[in-house]
């Protein structure tokens, strides 16, 4: 009697945003589906793609086993732009890539019909960054697979965006571009933070002539959205309790352990100075730390770097600071005189952020906001200096400030900068606040159960796994 064919594996396409704040937590989804028993095809832009690999390698050779990939095969798909072109500029990328990555991966589904088991197999189904929604999620149905949208970031912006409508129809927002039509604020329900009308996402994404293909674009990914079989975010009941009563239909499955997964490829663009950081930390006291880390697309002028420089040097604590080579503009580093001589902390280009904030010596968390930064502060239980640059970063500090209350705001003075004096103040009343201390180590405590066997999160996600594994 023949034996039966071997049963092949549900085979995802995972699809993130060209950035590294969205590929991070994608390629965590990943390795959760790989866990799961899927394979994954994890399709990057060709630009970030080869930055992946390189960091990967880096790793590697530098004993930190980056190169492991079970199940998961990256490929590279060109996003459009000419080769040393400004992929800062997210306008034109997110236009261009609609254009040129579309076709690319609808044949890359196709082909996929006829690949060999060490391929993976047929290509089941997609799971899409919410971002690239717009066109991702319409090439799955084309080629009738199951689809899921993820969004990566707060689901109070999620929900922003699910309220262009209402926006339009209160006269908060201009119909034709979705500019901002006042300076005010408004909240879309009273548990929710407070939202300015020019911190809306494609509001403030920076400065750029494309603001009317921009928001087209995003109100197309609504409804891209609306016709996918589900809507993840990473986030969790508890952070966001009301944004989830309103919005039923998004489904928490976070916080996601992005850059948890040891000896595997986390999706840094950047290798982590890994072993001499946190060599460091453990030289210094508990709850001593300052860690400073502002992501992968803060710039600062010269003159904020300098202030930023002396207010760590003027709080007298040891500080953790992550100067990206490409930080200030002009990307000259700009240090005070004697600085790097006088300091009593450590400098590094990247580092591994959740190794850090899960260090005994890490007292608070000066950061720009971003939500992966938010939930790993949140889950590590490290309060913050809230410091936003731009896009969701606005919405995420009300959230820390003025919702959970669990950090304080770097406060700019008339001419647009955080004085040294202010740095120094602010933390200084971090680390003196035991009230909230106590706060975020509640709030770590529910992120934490959220996500275990039997938590919210942790269910949500089975949910999702079971009905994508259905053909």
């Amino acid at each position: 009697m023949a034996a039966a064919p071997a049963r092949r594996l549900p085979h995802a396409l995972v699809i993130p945003y060209p950035a590294q704040g969205h590929v991070i937590p994608l390629l965590e989804l990943a390795h959760a589906l790989v866990d799961r028993g899927f394979t994954v095809t994890f399709a990057n832009s060709e630009f970030n793609h080869h930055r992946v690999v390189a960091a990967m390698k880096e790793s590697s050779c530098n004993g930190g086993g980056g190169a492991a990939l079970e199940r998961i095969r990256l490929v590279a798909v060109p996003d459009g732009m000419a080769p040393g072109e400004d992929r800062n500029n997210l306008v034109r990328l997110t236009v261009l890539m609609a254009e040129h990555m579309a076709p690319r991966v609808e044949d890359l589904i196709r082909r996929s019909s006829s690949a060999a088991a060490d391929e993976g197999g047929p290509i089941t189904c997609m799971v899409a960054d919410y971002n690239v929604g717009t066109w991702a999620l319409d090439v799955a149905e084309r080629t009738g697979i199951r689809s899921a949208a993820v969004w990566p970031a707060s689901a109070a912006v999620l929900a922003s965006i699910l309220s262009i409508p209402r926006l339009i129809e209160d006269g908060v927002i201009d119909a034709q571009d979705g500019s901002a039509l006042s300076q005010g604020t408004f909240q879309l329900s009273p548990d929710m933070p407070a939202m300015r009308t020019a911190h809306l996402a494609w509001n403030c994404i920076g400065k750029h002539d494309g603001q009317e293909a921009l928001f087209r674009y995003i109100v197309g990914g609504v409804r891209a959205a609306a016709k996918c079989d589900f809507v993840l975010c990473n986030s969790f009941h508890g952070a966001e309790r009301a944004t989830f009563a309103r919005f039923p239909s998004v489904v928490p499955i976070g916080p996601l352990l992005t850059g948890e997964r040891r000896g595997k490829a986390v999706g840094h663009f950047w290798r982590p100075e890994g072993g001499a950081c946190l060599s460091w930390l453990d030289a210094q006291p508990a709850r001593s730390v300052v860690y400073v880390a502002f992501g992968s697309f803060t710039m600062f002028d010269a003159r904020q770097f300098r202030e930023l420089a002396l207010g760590l040097e003027r709080s007298g604590r040891p500080f953790l600071w992550v100067v990206r080579p490409d930080i200030v503009h002009g990307d000259v580093h700009d240090y005070p005189d004697g600085f790097l001589d006088r300091a009593r902390g450590m400098v590094v280009a990247w580092s591994p952020q959740q190794s850090v904030l899960a260090h005994p010596a890490v007292a608070c968390f000066v950061s720009h906001c971003g939500w992966n930064s938010t939930m790993e502060g949140v889950r590590n239980g490290v309060p913050f200096l809230a410091w936003p640059y731009f896009a969701d970063q606005f919405v995420n500090q009300g959230y820390i400030c003025d919702v959970w209350k669990v950090g304080l705001r770097a406060e700019a003075d008339e001419s647009g900068v955080v004085t040294k004096e202010q740095i120094a103040s602010k933390v200084e009343e971090l680390m003196s606040d035991e009230s909230m201390r106590e706060r975020v180590e509640a709030m770590k405590k529910v992120a934490h159960e959220s996500i275990s066997e039997g938590g919210s999160s942790y269910r949500n996600f089975d949910n999702f796994v079971e009905a994508m594994k259905k053909a």
